[in-house]
């Protein structure tokens, strides 16, 4: 072990204070405890470390018992992304839905409510919400995680969204700065670019986040894409000209900026976790994002030695690590005051009407979120019908584990509701397992996948009577005797679709 040297224990505390890293397990393993013992600030939760609320509550306490100050963060959006609800689903309409609205006060009252299950819990920091402005259809990770195409639109429902988060003691992160909407590549698989000029940037991708540093955003996410009017060097994550230079300079943002995850291919395969991560503090950032893929004490050591490495060698001030987990304290502080606060207030004190303990606040979004258009006049199907959902790949932001779709609420709806997932357009296939029932298509994003939409044409032209519904963006023209635009695919807007169908 390296002798220390006079300043290096606060050093090495300092580079352990930048780290977000996450685990695995539902609870806290011996080596995550020993670290915010030693300086680690920050953990991030995933789908992974959740099995209960219950369990939740009992894990952040068992973190806090090590450190009553530690940050513990989750990516939970709710609608396709969620944490809290992995295994079922979740209970709230993600951004498309909610643009979809345009009713800012709903808005504010999903972020209310979701930011007072997350307190509950003991978790103090989400990174959401997403203030991507989706300019591009084809666009393969943001979709229904954004509030909409329009700039304005995003603006102040990311506004809304951030006024509820906070108002209950959980800081927002917007994300993704400055923009990932324009992309075609998902950047958990590759470093999307982005070839626009300034005067498209500031008109369009920075507008939200404008709004979300005026409303008073706690943290801000990097996102890992190249925009070559910025910076033609590097991605967002590791340029000075972005971080510094437009986020802390020109935008005037003083709150944590935090890196999206580290070990994503558009880092990780270029630069490497270690190097990136130099970079990323070098460059503005604050805490590094590690976890969703990378979760174990290795990790961690690694990024703390390649930190305090790059100071002793010159190439990263000690004075900008200094700063960065002095905004990483300063933000752990605030969230203490809210916690202790809630505790002495009792819980739900700070709870707005309309949204207390019990009310489904993200039902009546999801409702309210429909589209339904419909041919004739729709007669409610009263027996149990054949679900035929069309699944495309999931898209690694979302995960392949939290399950979606009509089926589950129709099977509740009408009991004996069967149902078959296809990724081909094996429409012979359907038509054999339905039989005389009624068929209910569900796809995802059908203007993105041909076979889907290949897959739609042939069913409807054999069984003109069946229902789509439509759970990605609504970029197609309604088909089917019924068509349902959810406009996302959490559990709560199939149980909306659901309702339409059967007609309660």
């Amino acid at each position: 072990m390296t002798t220390l040297v006079r300043g290096s224990r606060t050093l090495t505390r300092d580079a352990l204070t930048v780290l977000q890293p996450g685990f695995t397990g539902t609870t806290a393993p011996d080596w995550l405890l020993r670290r915010i013992g030693e300086g680690l600030s920050s953990v991030g939760l995933f789908g992974r470390n959740i099995a209960s609320p219950e369990q939740l509550a009992a894990l952040t306490a068992r973190l806090r018992a090590e450190g009553d100050d530690v940050l513990v963060a989750i990516d939970e959006e709710g609608g396709d992304v969620t944490r809290l609800e992995v295994r079922h689903g979740s209970s709230f309409p993600g951004n498309y839905a909610l643009g979809s609205v345009d009713d800012v006060d709903l808005t504010r009252a999903v972020a209310r409510e979701l930011g007072r299950r997350l307190a509950e819990c003991g978790v103090d920091l989400n990174w959401a919400p997403s203030a991507d402005v989706n300019s591009n259809a084809e666009n393969p990770v943001i979709g229904v995680r954004s509030f909409g195409a329009d700039p304005e639109l995003v603006a102040r429902h990311t506004v809304a969204y951030v006024e509820g988060l906070q108002a209950v003691g959980v800081a927002a992160c917007t994300k993704h700065f400055p923009g990932h909407g324009d992309t075609n590549v998902d950047s958990h698989h590759a470093l999307p670019r982005i070839d626009v000029d300034l005067a498209t940037l500031h008109a369009r991708e920075l507008v939200p986040f404008r709004a979300a540093i005026a409303a008073g955003t706690k943290a801000v996410m990097s996102a890992h894409i190249l925009l070559s009017a910025l910076d033609p060097d590097r991605p967002a994550t590791l340029s000075p000209q972005i971080l510094t230079g437009l986020l802390r300079q020109e935008l005037g943002f003083e709150g944590l900026i935090v890196t999206d995850g580290m070990e994503m291919r558009a880092i990780a395969s270029t630069y490497g976790i270690e190097r990136g991560s130099v970079l990323a503090i070098a460059a503005g950032a604050d805490a590094i994002c590690v976890g969703g893929g990378l979760a174990d004490e290795g990790t961690v050591l690694r990024l703390r030695d390649a930190l305090v490495d790059a100071v002793r060698t010159g190439e990263l001030p000690e004075e900008r690590l200094a700063d960065a987990a002095a905004r990483v304290r300063a933000l752990a502080s605030w969230t203490q005051a809210h916690r202790v606060r809630g505790a002495v207030s009792g819980p739900g004190a700070a709870v707005q009407e309309g949204t207390a303990p019990g009310t489904e606040i993200g039902l009546v979004a999801a409702r309210r979120a429909l589209t339904v258009t419909a041919r004739e006049r729709h007669t409610p199907i009263t027996g149990p019908p054949y679900v035929a959902a069309f699944t495309p790949v999931a898209n690694f932001a979302v995960g392949d584990e939290t399950p979606w779709g009509v089926a589950a609420e129709l099977e509740r709806l009408l009991p004996g509701t069967t149902t078959g997932s296809y990724d081909t357009s094996s429409v012979a296939a359907v038509l054999a397992a339905a039989g005389e029932r009624r068929i209910v298509a569900v796809v995802r994003d059908a203007h993105r996948h041909p076979w889907m939409a290949e897959a739609l044409d042939a069913l409807l032209a054999a069984r003109p009577d069946t229902v789509v519904v439509e759970m990605g963006l609504n970029g197609s023209e309604p088909r089917g005797a019924l068509h349902i635009a959810t406009h996302g695919a959490a559990r709560v807007c199939g149980r909306a679709a659901a309702e339409v169908i059967a007609g309660v």
